[in-house]
Formats: C-alpha cells, structure tokens, sequence
C-alpha cells in the first residue's frame, strides 16, 4: 500500500492545503501534484479547491472512507505482526475515565514507557460512558472506567476508593443540613450522580441549600480546599496534603463506606496484543498497591 491513504486522510482532516503539505512534509506545488494523480487515478474529483479550503465530494468521502479504513486495517496487522516477536512494539490504545487519567495513569504510564520504550501510547479521556463507546467503536484497545459497569467482555477489577465529604469547616455529616455552605458538585456521568444523590436521600430529608456545580473534578476539589464550599470527592483525588476535614460517607443499609470501583476492561482479542499484555500487568502492580 502506498502512502496515498495518508495523503488523503490529512487534507481531509485539515481542509487545507497549506496545512496538509506542512503534515506531509511536502511543498505545497507537490502535494497539489499528487492530489490530481490520485485523482486521475479515481477517475473523480476528489475534493472542491476554493478560497476557503477544501470540500469533499460525494466521491471523495467515499474515498476518504476507504483511506481511512485501510491505514486502520495496516495499523492491525502490524500489532498482530509485533505480537509474534519478543519485545513489545506497537501503539496502545487507551480509552479512560478522566478521574483516573489526571490523578492515578501517569504513573502507570511512566513505568509502561520507561520498560518499553518501543511502544507508542494513545490516550482518550472522557466519562465512563464515553470509554464503553470508545471500545465498541475500536477506538482504544483497553478502557479503564469508574463505578458499575455493563460490559460483557473481559474486565478486572483494579481497586476500590473511599468517597469522602471534604471541607474546611465541616467535620461530620450532622452538621451538612445545618451549615449555609454551598454544595460543590462536579459534572460527571449519571451512574456517580445517581449514586449521590441516593446517599443523600437516604441521610438528608431536603436538598442542599445551596449547590455549586462545575464541569472538572479538580475545579471542584480546589473549591473546597480553598473553603468555598463542601464538595464529595474520591480518595483518588486526595493525597493527603490538603489541609481539609474528610468525612467518609456511609451506607444506612450496611453501615459500609460509600465506595466507587474502578474496572479495566476490553475484548479478549485486544487482550492478547502484547503492548496490552504488558500494559495490564503493570497496572495490576499499581493498583495493588492502594488495596
């Protein structure tokens, strides 16, 4: 296969000459040649060149399909081909949840690159819900996702974090219905939010007074170790410097801490990829060591 799919994916991603050449490391002149030998080699035009970039045609992004799905299907073989030699070669494709890719896969990843320089990485972060969906549609090899999960592959349960009312001024759950403190609460996927707001019917019978919310766990963290407000975080997020009250919650029906788990998870094919074999040993080391 020659190197005409990656020509075509990048002035599909760019819509721009000048970007594109600069990708390609070619001179613009030459890019523009290459594109109409492409061209004349469909039979079609493949893109509508004006002053503000360029358009796929119908037959372009039929063919911008078909690029991309053949430099996808070499990038396979070539895992499949590293899988038969000694060393761990390829790219590892990782979808995770954002918690987890801020406050605890940096030191995962330090290692797996330190122990495997030939590998390559590539990292999607989002909610839980955005990494089963990242796996269905082969966008990452392995996903790491947070709370209760529905996936029928593999999957292997890495730990379990407390989840701690944390303020400055608050120091145990009776005095959360009585001070005038404002609630900070973090955007995150409806499995976390669902799981507070049970907690918090089952202890409180009212809503907070006051709520804050914001769309990044560490905004919310921040906020309340500046004393703004009382917010509910997981132990992950906590390293013990923070000069703040933590009150683990707890569960009316057991008396249990409230807990959140943390899986990873994928199909047994990607399993058997040897960047991923490698990858799952080491995080296994890691995550033991918060049991």
């Amino acid at each position: 296969m020659s190197n005409e799919e990656m020509i075509i994916k990048i002035l599909a991603e760019e819509g721009n000459m000048r970007k594109a050449s600069e990708r390609l490391f070619l001179s613009q002149p030459a890019l523009s040649q290459r594109l109409q030998s492409i061209e004349k080699e469909w039979g079609q035009q493949l893109f509508i060149r004006s002053q503000k970039g360029l358009t796929p045609t119908p037959a372009g992004e039929l063919v911008i399909n078909y690029a991309n799905e053949m430099l996808q299907r070499k990038e396979e073989v070539f895992e499949v081909l590293h899988t038969l030699t000694s060393k761990v070669h390829g790219t590892l494709k990782i979808a995770c949840a954002s918690i987890i890719g801020q406050n605890w896969l940096p030191k995962v990843l330090k290692d797996f690159v330190t122990l495997y320089p030939q590998a390559k990485i590539q990292l999607i972060t989002g909610w839980s819900s955005e990494i089963t969906r990242a796996l269905y549609e082969g966008e990452a090899h392995i996903g790491i996702v947070r709370g209760h999960t529905d996936w029928k592959g593999k999957k292997i349960h890495l730990f379990r974090d407390t989840l701690y009312l944390v303020d400055k001024e608050i120091d145990s759950l009776e005095q959360v219905m009585e001070t005038e403190r404002p609630f900070i609460q973090f955007k995150s996927d409806s499995n976390y939010y669902e799981e507070i707001q049970q907690w918090w019917q089952k202890h409180f019978a009212s809503n907070p007074k006051r709520q804050i919310t914001v769309d990044q766990i560490e905004t919310c963290k921040q906020m309340a170790v500046n004393g703004i407000g009382y917010a509910i975080l997981p132990a992950i997020t906590l390293n013990g410097t923070e000069d703040v009250h933590t009150v683990a919650l707890a569960s009316n029906a057991e008396e249990l801490e409230l807990t959140r788990d943390t899986w990873l998870i994928g199909y047994d094919s990607a399993f058997e990829l040897r960047q991923v074999s490698a990858f799952v040993e080491i995080v296994q080391k890691h995550a033991a060591l918060l049991d």
